[in-house]
């Protein structure tokens, strides 16, 4: 008897994704966990494995075509009953967003005082920034919204997951489907009013019209991958909610070089590589235990700052399918060695686009290095809902002034940008010389 193997969840809040490749053809002998297609949602690219062993008997769906999750990909004939079994009711128990009334009145129940206590709870994630499109927000419906009511918020678990996601109180989102009921829509343009009353000028559909650039010659146009999109959208959220100030510093990394050459064979042994990044991702850490403000992340809706005693940190990754920003959990109780050999594999899952979806989420703050590329001094983007991130150029062998004589000390040019709302400009400046000073004494880590 033939197996149906389903799509299965994706990640949190993935609903659809496009098919990038097919990597098996009908009649093909499959292993258990040998990747059968490589999809690409918007966040990430990643490979579905088959569920159990067998025979490819029918494939329906082919590359260039969206999928949702549930959705058949293909048959499996003399595959482990009890394996994809276990499959496809991971995949069926996904609640579409249009369920049964009977359905939500269970995960309604718990009302407004829930949704409060997990937005407390639960710091918001970046996944689902994106920043919002479709419909403007209209005019206020007749209905009021649930915190006006004192009712629980009619929408469906995924729906309560987005707001969540978006750091939006979902009692206070206005429904406009019957009896009020909510809808990922809702949400979306509840942050996108939000974003708009709060001075974002460049929100979505706020633009002029492009012109007609066939008058001054020949061109070309190319669709936005899904990657490329979800970069756009996060860096416009960015960019328009949260006022962005850079500050910039230097740090004499002649000793640490020195240190780091010496130390280097003990991160190979382990399986990494003990470079300017995992060293600057462990300083990093420290820094966030003795800086908290720049540890959280602000809840205007609340008038919160919500601090995190967590320290989890985002690394820009640059890769051929654009940015990405793996994230290193809990790097404050990690070694230096720990850390290169984590780095090394996260960063060569996102260049082979084999990074999952929930290792580009929790991040408290970014490290973006484009040392390697020869720059010095750059404005990094804040990752919302973070409210800092630091740049790192690339070191250079200057003159300096020391003990009455100039000598030759390698030189790292450091970049922080930072929420001002939250951040004060000496706050900034005491964060970034503390890291810089760290960086001078490599033996400070040990402290």
């Amino acid at each position: 008897m033939a197996t149906e193997v389903r799509v299965p969840e994706l990640g949190e809040n993935i609903e659809t994704a496009d098919v990038t490749a097919v990597l098996v053809e009908k009649g093909d002998q499959v292993q258990a966990d040998q990747p059968l297609i490589e999809v690409e949602s918007d966040k990430a690219s990643l490979e579905i494995p088959a569920p159990a062993a067998g025979t490819v008997e029918e494939i329906r769906i082919k590359a260039g075509q969206k999928i949702r999750v549930g959705q058949v990909i293909l048959t499996l004939g003399g595959a482990d009953a009890a394996a994809s079994k276990s499959t496809e009711e991971k995949a069926e128990s996904k609640e579409p967003e249009k369920a049964p009334a009977q359905k939500e009145k269970a995960s309604e129940s718990a009302g407004p005082a829930k949704a409060s206590t997990e937005r407390a709870s639960k710091p918001a994630d970046t996944s689902e920034g994106a920043f919002p499109t479709g419909r403007a927000p209209g005019p206020a419906s007749v209905s009021a919204t649930p915190a006006e009511t004192g009712m629980p918020a009619p929408a469906s678990p995924s729906v309560r997951r987005l707001a969540r996601e978006l750091g939006v109180d979902i009692n206070r989102v206005q429904g406009h489907g019957p009896g009020g009921r909510i809808s990922m829509q809702d949400v979306k343009d509840h942050v996108k009013g939000l974003v708009q009353r709060r001075g974002g000028a460049a929100v979505a559909g706020a633009q002029p019209e492009l012109p007609d650039f066939e008058r001054f010659g020949k061109t070309r146009r190319e669709p936005m991958s899904g990657v490329r999109r979800k970069i756009a959208d996060k860096m416009s959220l960015s960019w328009t909610s949260i006022p962005h100030v850079t500050q910039f510093d230097e740090s004499d990394i002649t000793e640490l070089e020195a240190f780091r050459k010496q130390k280097g064979k003990l991160a190979e042994k382990a399986g990494g590589k003990l470079t300017v990044t995992a060293i600057l991702l462990k300083v990093l850490a420290q820094a966030l235990r003795r800086f908290p403000n720049f540890n959280a992340s602000l809840d205007m809706d609340h008038d919160e700052i919500v601090f995190k005693e967590y320290v989890n940190i985002g690394v820009a990754v640059d890769t051929d399918h654009g940015l990405l920003v793996p994230v290193i959990r809990n790097v404050d109780q990690k070694g230096v060695i720990e850390i290169s050999v984590e780095l090394d594999g996260i960063a060569g899952r996102a260049r082979e686009r084999k990074i999952k979806p929930d290792e580009l989420q929790g991040s408290n703050i970014s490290l973006t290095n484009l040392g390697g590329l020869g720059t010095t001094y750059f404005t990094p983007i804040i990752n919302w809902p973070d409210v800092a991130v630091l740049g790192v150029g690339r070191a250079k062998i200057q003159a300096v002034h020391r003990n009455g004589a100039f000598e030759p000390r390698l030189m790292l040019p450091l970049s922080i940008s930072y929420d001002h709302r939250i951040i004060d400009g000496a706050d900034a400046a005491r964060f970034l010389r503390w890291i810089a000073e760290v960086l001078e004494q490599p033996l400070h880590m040990l402290l």
